[in-house]
């Protein structure tokens, strides 16, 4: 049963159907995975979004959610979501980088994963973590931190998915992931960013190349050492 089941937050007939018709979408672009299909037609995207948005929701686009962020375009959030749980079991431990609205960690804690999500930015991890509690994700772990060091007293994680482009996957990560883990990111300079795909072997990388996308970029905030709860 759905975590938001009894959740009064996106039980309206208008955004149910708006929802299924951008589970349709997804599926005609090319997403397969029915757990990912499930979680993205259940999960209330407009509950993540301003209220003056509320009616582009379920667009498949990207939309500001202030501070300079945006809200993932429901597509890269599937796509990236079916990249990390691919190939393997149900990872159940993901850190993601990057919680913004808090939508992508909802679609991951919807597959029944315990997230660990770090942001940066307080405004949008006060915001984000209230959502995501209101919501009874009870298996989120919501941290305010500079992503690009990770969270290593909670390492090492099976899956990490990283939100935000940089030109390379931060040391710090690769450390973090474990033995047959998956981590996925988008990679390269601003505007020429594609999904990379890192599966750990032991000490070894291997590395796919995938979709080019578009993301904000991952900042170090060379001021903050240590994550506050």
């Amino acid at each position: 049963m759905s975590l938001l089941h009894h959740h009064v937050l996106g039980r309206g007939m208008a955004s149910d159907r708006s929802r299924a018709r951008l589970v349709k979408e997804l599926k005609r672009e090319g997403i397969i995975h029915s757990d990912v299909l499930e979680a993205i037609g259940t999960v209330p995207r407009h509950a993540f979004v301003d209220e003056a948005l509320t009616s582009r929701a379920y667009d498949n686009t990207a939309l500001p959610i202030g501070h300079g962020q945006t809200i993932s375009q429901p597509y890269v959030v599937a796509l990236m979501t079916e990249l990390l749980i691919a190939e393997s079991d149900l990872p159940k431990y993901v850190l993601e980088v990057g919680t913004g609205s808090g939508y992508q960690t909802a679609v991951l804690a919807e597959l029944g994963m315990t997230v660990y999500t770090v942001e940066r930015l307080e405004p949008l991890y006060q915001q984000a973590r209230q959502r995501l509690r209101a919501m009874g994700y009870q298996k989120v772990r919501c941290r305010l931190s500079d992503g690009s060091w990770g969270l290593p007293d909670y390492a090492p994680f099976e899956a990490i998915m990283v939100t935000a482009g940089g030109a390379e996957v931060p040391q710090a990560l690769k450390e973090q992931l474990s033995d047959g883990g998956r981590l996925v990111m988008p990679v390269g300079p601003q505007g020429s960013q594609r999904l990379v795909v890192l599966t750990r072997r032991g000490d070894v990388f291997e590395e796919e190349q995938l979709d080019w996308v578009t993301f904000v970029p991952l900042v170090r905030d060379e001021n903050h050492n240590g994550a506050k709860t």
